[in-house]
């Protein structure tokens, strides 16, 4: 089992092996200056982990087909109450999500990585879905190939055959069991051991719904278990959504020499190790700018987030989004504007605004 995955890594002296480890140098120099260099206030922290959850629970079930708009999400849940029953599916799918999530950014010291963890993630992920209430942290017992779709809703095409159910368990317990070994014994970077995670999680396909979903919220998990305390201030799964084509494309160009004597997984490691690293990058960012905060009432330093969040915005948008009153947004601009912590772009019905 141990020489199944460890052959994965054999990269030798290719392009993409001093690709990987200049992308691992830079998560951890970015890693190292969030550590040192945080000066971000317990308020903002709060209303930056909030944002993700959101921005996270929105990005991670659009990936999967649901429409609704992280607008849409905030206004689901501005009430703060504990809505027992959501009308729609996106409703359900979303809720689940942003509940784990939310669980797993407050209690991953406590949550434990194990076959058990993974069920449990999956049970709470889906416990608000109608639809799949049948096989709720259950492993598949059918196939589930995923499949490419025409415009009509017809199958096209299978895009790979996941691991058959009868196989299941085995494979869930053998991967499960290396990558606590491995992430333990420290041998090869937690980064690699991860990614290598999250793709043979994804090949195996364990559940018969789901899948994606609990790989992003593994991911979110293992990485704070490993040392990356960045995770629950800018989301993984944003950056995911914005480069889908690419996340599949990927994922199915290193599935298919898994069985193959020399696998090449490269490709999904430099685009887990992108991510992670432009995730990183940006908390960065966001810790380096000035005790903004310091300056702005409570509703300003919404409008500034909102803004480093989306990089370039409208007055609509921010209305819209923050659900604040015209005068209160005009305001917040202007004041932004004064400190030049913005830019004004074009005039009229077309400005527009980003940060400097």
């Amino acid at each position: 089992m141990q020489n199944k995955f460890i052959k994965r890594f054999n990269f030798k002296d290719t392009a993409d092996a001093h690709k990987i480890q200049a992308l691992i140098a830079e998560i951890e120099r970015f890693q190292g200056m969030w550590t040192a260099g945080l000066n971000l206030s317990p308020q903002i922290l709060t209303v930056l982990k909030k944002s993700t959850v959101i921005t996270s629970a929105g990005s991670s079930t659009r990936i999967e087909g649901a429409k609704l708009t992280n607008e849409e999400i905030e206004e689901l849940f501005k009430s703060g109450l504990k809505i027992q029953r959501f009308s729609t599916r996106d409703q359900q799918e979303v809720a689940g999500y942003k509940e784990l999530l939310e669980n797993v950014f407050d209690v991953w010291q406590t949550i434990k990585f194990s076959e058990n963890t993974i069920k449990h993630f999956h049970k709470e992920l889906l416990k608000y879905s109608d639809k799949d209430q049948g096989h709720l942290g259950s492993y598949k017992i059918g196939d589930n190939k995923v499949v490419a779709y025409d415009k009509k809703g017809n199958i096209v095409g299978v895009l790979f055959e996941p691991t058959s159910p009868y196989l299941t368990p085995k494979e869930m317990i053998e991967l499960v069991e290396w990558t606590q070994k491995t992430l333990q014994e420290k041998l090869i970077h937690p980064l690699l051991v991860i990614g290598n995670f999250i793709l043979e999680f994804l090949k195996i396909h364990p559940f018969q719904d789901g899948n994606g979903r609990t790989s992003r919220i593994l991911t979110n998990l293992l990485l704070l278990k490993t040392g990356y305390d960045f995770v629950p201030y800018v989301s993984h799964e944003k950056f995911i959504e914005d480069n889908k084509n690419a996340y599949y494309l990927v994922l199915n160009k290193s599935q298919k020499t898994l069985k193959e004597k020399e696998p090449s997984i490269a490709p999904w490691l430099l685009f887990f190790l992108e991510v992670v690293r432009d995730q990183a990058k940006m908390a960065v960012e966001l810790s380096q700018k000035e005790r903004i905060e310091t300056l702005l009432s409570q509703k300003q330093l919404l409008v500034w987030l909102f803004i480093f969040e989306n990089k370039e915005v409208t007055p609509k948008k921010i209305r819209e989004a923050l659900k604040m009153p015209v005068p209160t947004v005009l305001q917040a601009l202007n004041k932004l504007l004064d400190m030049k912590k913005i830019e004004r772009l074009g005039e009229g019905r077309g400005v527009r605004y980003k940060l400097i």
